[in-house]
Parts: C-alpha cells; sequence; structure tokens
C-alpha cells in the first residue's frame, strides 16, 4: 500500500496526529496508511489531545521500527537472491573498516538492481528505496545530522570516522561540484573537534543509466 500511493515515509520520522474518530477507520485502498500502520501494530498511541480529541501515533520501539524498515525494503527493491547483499549491516562493515571505495560500488550495485520499470516510475520512489537504507544503517551508526552551519545530504558518524557526502544529479551538478560544496557550505566544520578522521564524498547520479555513476573521495 505504501509502496503504491507513493507514501512519504519521512513523515514517520516523528509521531503523527491523527483524529480520534479516523484511528479505526481504515480500508487498504486509501491515500492514508495511519490508521492501518496502528491497526496491524506497527504504529502504537504516543499521546492523546483532548481539546483537539487527536491522537499522536508512533513506532513503540526501535526494534519494531527497523524490523518494518527491513519488511519495506524487500518490498521496494525486486525480490531476488542478491538482496542479502544489500542488508545496511553490509554498508557499515565497510564504513566501520573504512573502505569507502567498497561502500560506494556496494552503493552502485544497489542502484543498478533496480529494475528499470521500477527505477523509471519516478524519482521520489527511487529517494524512498535509498531514504530505507539509510534509516537502516541508523541501527549501526548515526546517519543524518544536522548542523547550525547546514545540513549535507548524508552524514554518517562510526567511533573513528565521520563521512559526508553530497549527491549531485547529472545535468545539475557533477563529483567535483559536490566535493565544492561540502567545503563551501563547510559542511564538515561541526567535527572537526571529534579527533575522528574526516572524509567527504561526492557522488554523481546519472540520469542515463538511472543510477549512480561516478564519486571522488577526500579525506585525511
Amino acid at each position: 500500500m505504501l509502496k503504491d500511493i507513493d507514501f512519504d515515509l519521512k513523515r514517520l520520522e516523528q509521531d503523527v496526529e491523527i483524529p480520534a474518530d479516523a484511528i479505526t477507520q481504515y480500508r487498504v485502498d486509501s491515500a492514508n496508511p495511519v490508521p492501518l500502520l496502528y491497526q496491524s501494530g506497527y504504529l502504537t498511541i504516543k499521546g492523546y489531545d483532548n481539546e483537539l480529541n487527536m491522537y499522536n501515533l508512533g513506532f513503540p520501539n526501535e526494534e519494531v521500527k527497523y524490523g518494518f524498515l527491513q519488511e519495506l525494503i524487500q518490498i521496494y527493491m525486486p525480490k531476488t537472491d542478491s538482496i542479502t547483499e544489500f542488508y545496511a549491516g553490509h554498508f557499515i562493515k565497510d564504513l566501520k573498516s573504512g573502505n569507502i571505495e567498497g561502500f560506494m560500488v556496494r552503493l552502485k550495485a544497489f542502484f543498478a538492481d533496480i529494475p528499470y520499470k521500477l527505477n523509471n516510475k519516478n524519482e521520489k520512489h527511487y529517494q524512498t528505496i535509498f531514504y530505507v537504507l539509510l534509516k537502516m544503517m541508523g541501527q549501526f551508526v548515526v546517519v543524518e545530522q544536522d548542523s547550525a552551519v547546514g545540513r549535507a545530504d548524508v552524514v554518517i558518524t562510526t567511533a573513528t570516522t565521520v563521512y559526508v557526502f553530497e549527491f549531485k544529479l547529472s545535468g545539475n551538478g557533477t563529483a567535483e561540484e559536490a566535493l565544492k560544496q561540502i567545503d563551501d557550505k563547510g559542511y564538515l566544520i561541526p567535527f572537526t573537534a571529534a579527533n575522528k578522521r574526516l572524509v567527504k564524498i561526492g557522488a554523481e547520479f546519472s540520469t542515463k543509466i538511472r543510477g549512480l555513476s561516478r564519486w571522488l573521495i577526500s579525506g585525511n
């Protein structure tokens, strides 16, 4: 259902509000999956506004959240023998060992494995798959940190290293421009006092091949 209606999964980042009279009213063909997510046990009641007669719903715990994401990645991605290769833990092993080149090669394969008819569906669907992968990585490392100086596309922090990613779509920028933006916007500044290795990655997605085409890596 979430895939069919192109639901914005980022709405589930924080608790969602729903009127009390709608919490038990759902249809499979509805454009609002929140009541169904509640009825199926993925979301639970976190609070209630008596004045507005509204419920706040959210994931009951991290175990349910990541179990939900694991199910999603298998639905949004093709059910092939290679799906286990894209389990978030494999990406994290590359990052923790400092093998950023291996991480990028795996990421390229991740996108390349999306069938053409699925990849061509729309950009939002493509972004959703990447979003779910990143959220699953959050089991092991800190992902997507905000800072006062701005926000890079993706920041991943391990015990020893901070990786800052900036992505560009062909026609709108290059891998070189992505690296330059990291410097110009000062995305690394908040992490300079962390006594960790700082690595920046500029990546370029190609609309022609509908995937990751090239990248540049720079770090101390």
